[in-house]
């Protein structure tokens, strides 16, 4: 996966720290080209085992959201597939399949290089399909983000929301994209150290453009060592934000 630059984006990450008293918001976002490069050919050989790129394996369902959120329904809904497996988990009491999305492998792949790409000072490599999510759609994704961010640093995240979506827009085709989350155990979890209060990382996948973007973000208590290791927001983010005011 090969790191994409875009000033645009660049300007949005420094505008992603966001402090509060009660909290410190740090965000992230990255454009991958989904060209493979180098060693990672190999690793998808590997990855594949000698199956199609077009198999496909079952992903979590979506949950209701971070903290019990409440979220709008959108007519911009993925249709979603049977999947049915050998295991009585994954049937429902009267025998029948249970409704869930499947991934296909290269695109499995693709999510699981980003990580790699993302957070090199852990290995994702063995990260399993029933670790991600396909969300609903693309409105159930900006109201998670939105609320969360706007109860957290709600003037702060004010000042950059339209920006901020913009840009993603400009970089991704929002409304092309397939749109999945990383939801991880706590042991795995670049996010799950003492402190952390939530965290979120979102996928933007066009298929048309090759294209992943990933958007990731997570919130540090004030009485933990995180939340002053992280550092402090600068005075010139600061400042950025009065221009969008």
């Amino acid at each position: 996966m090969k790191l994409l630059e875009n000033s645009g984006i660049e300007a949005i990450n420094n505008l992603l720290c966001l402090e509060t008293g009660d909290s410190k918001i740090i965000g992230r976002i990255e454009s991958y080209s989904c060209k493979m490069i180098g060693s990672e050919k190999q690793q998808y050989k590997k990855f594949s085992g000698g199956r199609s790129p077009s198999a496909v394996e079952a992903l979590s369902p979506p949950t209701n959201g971070y903290g019990g959120y409440a979220f709008s329904t959108s007519p911009y809904s993925r249709s979603r597939t049977f999947s049915r497996s050998s295991g009585s988990e994954d049937e429902s009491s009267n025998g029948l399949p249970v409704l869930c999305d499947t991934i296909n492998r290269k695109t499995l792949f693709y999510l699981i290089s980003t990580l790699n790409a993302a957070f090199p000072d852990y290995d994702f490599t063995d990260a399993k399909s029933s670790e991600f999510t396909k969300e609903p759609n693309l409105q159930f994704v900006t109201s998670n983000v939105d609320n969360l961010l706007s109860v957290a640093a709600n003037s702060l995240y004010g000042k950059i929301h339209d920006q901020l979506w913009i840009t993603l827009n400009k970089e991704i085709n929002l409304m092309d994209c397939d749109i999945y989350s990383y939801n991880p155990d706590l042991g795995s979890d670049p996010f799950g150290e003492e402190g952390s209060l939530w965290s979120f990382n979102y996928f933007f996948f066009n298929k048309k453009l090759k294209r992943i973007v990933l958007f990731t973000c997570r919130a540090l208590s004030p009485f933990s060592q995180q939340f002053y290791e992280s550092g402090y927001c600068s005075s010139e983010a600061m400042e950025e934000m009065d221009y969008f005011d």
